[in-house]
Order: C-alpha cells, then sequence, then structure tokens
C-alpha cells in the first residue's frame, strides 16, 4: 500500500511540475480518466482499511476502469452521445461511497479509542480507591 501512496504522489508532483500542453478537446477524456484512477485509489484504500486489499485487483481495476470508460468517452463523442455522464456518474458515486465508509471506520476508530481510553481511566480510579 505504501508503494500505491508513492505512486500517487509522485504522479501529482510530476504532473505539477512538467507541464504538457494539451488540446482542449481531449479535456473530458482527461476528466474521465482521473476520476476512476480516484476512484481506484480510494477503493484501494477502502481495501486496505477492511484487510481485503490485493494489488493484483487494483492494478487490474485501475487499468481497465480507466481504459473502459475512456472508450466509452471516445465512442460517444463519436456518435454525438454525451456517453461520458455515464461514466462520471457511477464512478463518482463509487468514489463518495468509498469515501464515507472511510470515513466511518475512522470515527468507529476514533469512538473505540475514546472508550478504551475512558474505561482505563475509570478502572485506575477505582483501584486507587481500592488502595484509600
Amino acid at each position: 500500500m505504501l508503494y500505491v501512496l508513492l505512486a500517487v504522489i509522485l504522479g501529482v508532483v510530476a504532473g505539477l511540475f512538467l507541464p504538457l500542453p494539451l488540446d482542449s478537446s481531449y479535456s473530458m477524456y482527461f476528466v474521465v480518466g482521473i476520476l476512476t484512477a480516484l476512484d481506484s485509489v480510494i477503493g484501494a484504500l477502502r481495501s486496505y482499511m477492511n484487510e481485503e486489499y490485493d494489488a493484483l485487483i487494483f492494478v487490474s481495476g485501475f487499468f481497465l476502469n480507466a481504459f473502459v470508460a475512456v472508450f466509452l468517452a471516445y465512442v460517444g463523442d463519436r456518435l454525438g452521445l454525451p456517453l461520458y455522464y455515464a461514466a462520471i456518474f457511477v464512478f463518482g458515486t463509487r468514489l463518495f461511497s468509498n469515501i464515507s465508509i472511510i470515513r466511518r471506520k475512522f470515527i468507529e476508530a476514533y469512538r473505540e479509542k475514546k472508550s478504551s481510553k475512558a474505561e482505563a481511566v475509570s478502572s485506575d480510579d477505582e483501584q486507587s480507591e481500592d488502595k484509600n
């Protein structure tokens, strides 16, 4: 998982400091590609937190989802139909769903930590009262 995070950070830094002039007609394809990449990374983070992470599933899903989404956008563009909306809807919905699951996991971990800390303090208080 550490390699994935390092690769994402490296990609963002490279994208910021290595400007590539691109034609604006390709922007729709890049938006769909970036959305699918974000969905895959957030999905990988979610599966890692659930202790279900599999690198092969992540890599294959990353590239296959991106390819299918960009291909849909391309075919839709050629047919004059906005098929990229389908990819935006599906991957956007999954992205927000995965983020909400990750958020719940962090909140549950915080509450467990808080309750265990409170239990430790109360048991310490009981032990000190027993000594007196």
